[in-house]
């Protein structure tokens, strides 16, 4: 608390004698440097050399985050019928702590899909002119091998990538197995931008003949990024690391090293029906099936066999849309009944519900309890027959 009144009297001191001053940048330079500074430290989860890079470069910062954002969305979006859904992965744990705790194939993904979107909107942040240090790429000029000629402003994809790779890769600092798989997957998620890069070009020449053509290279859409990399994860390649512990390598083939655009993992996935804290899954209860799909999606795999439940729901959608002249399309507002179809939680949820230890200490218990019930009953039958005895 102290602090930041610290921060907010320095503040107010320089912006009175603002004012009063010729240097306006200096005094600019000043606030920005200073609330750079306290906005790097109050960020959770950065190492040393990130907080570094934050206070050096405090606006490429705000395309980290939306980079970080843009990959989760494409990773729920490319996972949304799967039962492994994307779900349990943080918006900003991907890029400042740790994403998932088994090295499993989604969490492959997951740090290739987080790191291409660090890469895609640095860069486009880059081209825009939202950053200080660079702007579009203007090197490439003369005659291409295609016949085009180079011109206008490419997309800036080298500063992207060395940011993205100086960020987000500073966090390995352990150098062990898990993280050796985190940096190439990293690496495969930077170049997926790089390789689907787009050229784009204007024609030139009487009559639109088209005769010359200039041409830039451009960002690809990130769903192009995301499918690619969807593709890479079905794919993936089940890796150990080999006896001097510097490369990645087939756990059974030694010589067999996994290349730059393959994905890696070390441990099998879970199968995510049930909700398990140790391997970060939220099961698949509740989540809405579709009845008559039969692979990714479907009640028989989504479901994981448990069945599902079907509910009735009114919802909104469009109709009666008329096209009017010139140039929208109206539509009125109707609602109608569908069903719904919910996936059923586990029959054994009320059991799993208590720790494995408290359930042994439950039957300890009710046998203890039975065996002095049998002791007291015992006592009871044996003063009994004393008495009777006595009376005899």
């Amino acid at each position: 608390m102290r602090r930041r009144l610290h921060v907010v009297w320095i503040l107010l001191f320089l912006l009175t004698i603002s004012h009063q001053t010729t240097a306006h940048w200096w005094f600019m330079s000043q606030v920005y440097a200073l609330g750079a500074k306290v906005m790097c430290n109050t960020i959770a989860g950065l190492v040393s050399f990130q907080r570094q890079l934050c206070r050096e470069n405090p606006d490429v910062m705000v395309s980290i985050g939306k980079g970080a954002k843009l990959g989760i969305d494409e990773c729920q979006f490319q996972f949304a019928d799967q039962r492994w859904n994307c779900s349990t992965v943080d918006r900003d744990a991907s890029l400042f702590g740790k994403v998932m705790r088994r090295a499993s194939k989604e969490t492959a993904f997951v740090y290739a899909i987080s790191t291409a979107g660090v890469v895609h909107e640095v860069t486009r942040s880059c081209t825009l002119g939202e950053l200080k240090e660079c702007s579009c790429d203007n090197r490439r000029s003369g005659r291409s091998r295609k016949g085009f000629e180079w011109g206008g402003c490419s997309d800036n994809i080298a500063y992207g990538l060395n940011f993205a790779k100086a960020f987000v890769d500073a966090r390995e600092v352990e150098r062990d197995a898990r993280a050796l798989v985190n940096l190439h997957n990293n690496y495969v998620g930077r170049r997926a931008v790089k390789t689907n890069m787009l050229l784009d070009c204007k024609c030139h020449g009487v009559s639109g003949s088209c005769s010359v053509r200039t041409c830039w290279k451009t960002l690809p859409p990130f769903r192009i990024v995301g499918e690619h990399l969807k593709h890479k994860y079905e794919n993936c390649l089940l890796v150990t690391v080999d006896q001097s512990g510097t490369q990645l390598t087939h756990p059974d083939f030694s010589y067999r090293r996994p290349s730059r655009d393959e994905l890696v993992y070390l441990e099998e996935s879970p199968d995510y029906c049930s909700i398990n804290s140790n391997t970060g899954s939220l099961g698949t209860s509740g989540r809405e099936c579709n009845r008559t799909e039969q692979g990714s999606g479907g009640c028989a795999v989504l479901c994981c066999g448990r069945g599902f439940n079907t509910i009735q729901v009114e919802e909104d959608y469009k109709c009666y849309c008329k096209f009017h002249w010139c140039c929208h399309v109206k539509c009125e507002k109707c609602r109608r009944t569908v069903d719904k179809h919910i996936c059923k939680p586990p029959k054994s949820s009320e059991v799993n519900a208590f720790p494995v230890s408290t359930q042994k200490n439950r039957k300890v218990t009710h046998h203890r309890k039975g065996k002095k019930n049998r002791r007291k009953y015992r006592m009871r039958k044996n003063k009994k027959d004393r008495r009777n005895d006595v009376g005899k």
